[in-house]
């Protein structure tokens, strides 16, 4: 069985170049990953791409991707609000393979092989949590991290998380399991207006404070700000949260008692070897399930099937998947000697988590007691016919064998979650007309309310969506209510890291 710990939080540490969370990391002693760079891809029919085209392919497309944001940091004040990524994807590869490298091809392999490339491109969407169709090209930018490499964080943030919660637990009171209805600026006890904010609880009471920091996850914002906020939000504030969009990633662990994908002699046959220039030269992003940044691994053997698999826009499951979403895992059983186990772990977004987690609604409805990490057995069949599709096309898998049928499912489900706003963290869609000034809103907050926002939202540009984002952004509010009453710090520092 997977432990809750090991799928109810974060996987990823983005970027290693002075990241404060790698820091705790290497403090607490949490094993991180760096994935060797080979990938399995499928085709539409289900078979296995070859190493070649699979290395070409990759590379191609993130070639494009990488001139793609760069189009974007230049051009984003020109570009209009309505173009897609994938429209920019669908534009530069109508001039590939019409060189005379290619003129053995027919027009219609030619198409074949850009076709590939676009369903490739849907890899986007577990990034960042939506539809690569919805990715705004404008605000493509954004979508750059930190530099530096991408690690697995393979001993999950467990310990992380209990230092960076150490002070607060052991110096503050802290109160769980309390709902807020709202927040709501009013005269201290001297008399100033706007001097203090008192917090109103969902079962009626009511307490005063000096200052008030909310780290309510945007999707929560966006449901909740006409309500939340007395007197209302500025107009300008409430709009922004409006266009920011919200991602809806969620995580599926899929654990058998054996991982069979990985005694497969075979299984590295269909694999892009190690990380492709363009895979290692392009802007760092929030990759979850392509080896983007990864370090070179030199000559060394890879018994294993690949960290990374990716089954394009599916034509073979009809049954359960008629819209044919892009599928894609990570292997757990890769990673280091005392953290691996026999685990698949699937990373959808947009319509396949909107679907899931339909399942896992109606699964609760039914059944009190079923939760997303131990769903009830009805649930689990059903996630796992979703599923079967792919992983019995992974090297090695026996339909009669007992030991190559999955033993549990965990899932996060944070598209059913009404704390986590339904989804899971900032990302920025097409539509969106001002996305940069938007996050400067949201960082801003309202202090001459005395009320601050922080998360990953708020974060500085190059870490927007991520654990280091949120840390950030908390730091720096922080600075901003420390300078406001005099203690250390510059004005402007509550602005956060990276502006």
């Amino acid at each position: 069985m997977v432990t809750v710990g090991a799928g109810s939080g974060p996987n990823w540490i983005h970027g290693t170049e002075d990241n404060p969370i790698l820091d705790l990391a290497k403090e607490t002693g949490t094993i991180t990953h760096a994935w060797d760079g080979r990938q399995c891809i499928y085709d539409q029919q289900g078979a296995p791409l070859s190493e070649k085209e699979a290395t070409d392919a990759s590379e191609t497309i993130w070639s494009i991707i990488g001139d793609g944001m760069e189009f974007s940091k230049q051009n984003s004040a020109s570009i209009p609000a309505s173009k897609s990524l994938l429209e920019y994807v669908n534009e530069k590869t109508q001039a590939l393979y019409s060189n005379e490298e290619y003129a053995h091809l027919d027009e219609a392999a030619r198409e074949k092989k850009r076709n590939l490339l676009h369903k490739i491109a849907e890899m986007w969407g577990a990034f960042v949590g939506s539809p690569v169709e919805q990715q705004s090209l404008r605000f493509f930018w954004l979508e750059e991290c930190i530099d530096g490499e991408n690690l697995f964080v393979a001993g999950t943030y467990k310990k992380i998380l209990e230092r960076i919660a150490k002070p607060a637990l052991e110096g503050a009171e802290m109160r769980f399991g309390q709902r807020v209805r709202a927040v709501e600026t009013v005269a201290d006890e001297d008399g100033n207006a706007e001097g203090a904010v008192r917090v109103h609880l969902a079962d009626g009471h009511s307490e005063v404070f000096d200052e008030v920091v909310m780290t309510t996850p945007l999707g929560w914002l966006k449901r909740n700000k006409d309500t939340a906020f007395i007197p209302p939000l500025p107009d300008r504030l409430a709009s922004a949260i409006d266009s920011i969009g919200y991602g809806c990633l969620d995580k599926f662990y899929i654990t058998f008692p054996t991982a069979f994908w990985n005694t497969s002699s075979s299984s590295a046959t269909s694999s892009s070897p190690d990380p492709t220039s363009a895979r290692q030269t392009v802007p760092n992003t929030t990759a979850t399930t392509a080896p983007v940044h990864q370090p070179p691994q030199g000559t060394t053997s890879t018994p294993h099937h690949p960290g990374f698999t990716q089954w394009t826009a599916p034509l073979y499951a009809d049954a359960t998947n008629p819209s044919g979403w892009n599928q894609e895992c990570v292997n757990m059983a890769a990673l280091p000697a005392g953290t691996e186990h026999p685990t698949l772990l699937f990373y959808t977004f947009g319509p396949t988590s909107q679907h899931l987690a339909a399942i896992l609604a109606a699964d609760a409805k039914r059944d009190p007691s079923a939760t997303p990490h131990s769903p009830s057995p009805a649930a689990t069949a059903e996630l796992l016919r979703f599923f079967a599709p792919y992983y019995t096309r992974l090297p090695g898998f026996d339909h009669a064998n007992l030991a190559h049928q999955p033993a549990s499912v965990l899932a996060t489900a944070w598209t059913n979650d009404e704390l986590a706003g339904y989804g899971s963290y900032c990302n920025f869609q097409t539509g969106l007309e001002r996305g940069d000034e938007d996050v400067e809103v949201l960082r801003r907050g309202l202090p001459e309310r005395r009320v601050w926002l922080a998360g990953e939202h708020t974060a500085s540009f190059l870490a927007l969506g991520t654990v280091t984002g949120a840390y950030w952004s908390g730091e720096g509010v922080g600075r901003g209510i420390a300078w406001a009453y005099g203690v250390g710090g510059e004005e402007g520092e509550g602005k956060g890291k990276g502006e």
